[in-house]
């Protein structure tokens, strides 16, 4: 089973907001937004309800990106290793 280098802190990732250049906070999974109790569900279970068709076929995990600076969001789909 793969896993999330973010949710996990392996990695971080460092990307900047394109409007003002401020680092990308990372918010966490898009999926903890959507269900306050998600969390105590399995992986696999999450995925199925996350809104994103393929996160679970092709082992991504979408986490929020948030610009603290001037309120820009995107979310980006990390590949689980």
């Amino acid at each position: 089973m793969a896993i999330c280098p973010l949710c996990n802190s392996l990695k971080v990732m460092e990307v900047d907001c394109p409007n003002c250049n401020t680092r990308l906070e990372d918010s966490g999974k898009v999926s903890d937004y959507l269900d306050p109790y998600g969390h105590y569900n399995d992986e696999e279970t999450v995925k199925m309800g996350d809104g994103y068709p393929n996160t679970a076929k092709d082992q991504i995990c979408p986490h929020l990106m948030v610009c603290k600076t001037c309120g820009y969001d995107e979310v980006r789909f990390i590949e689980e290793e």
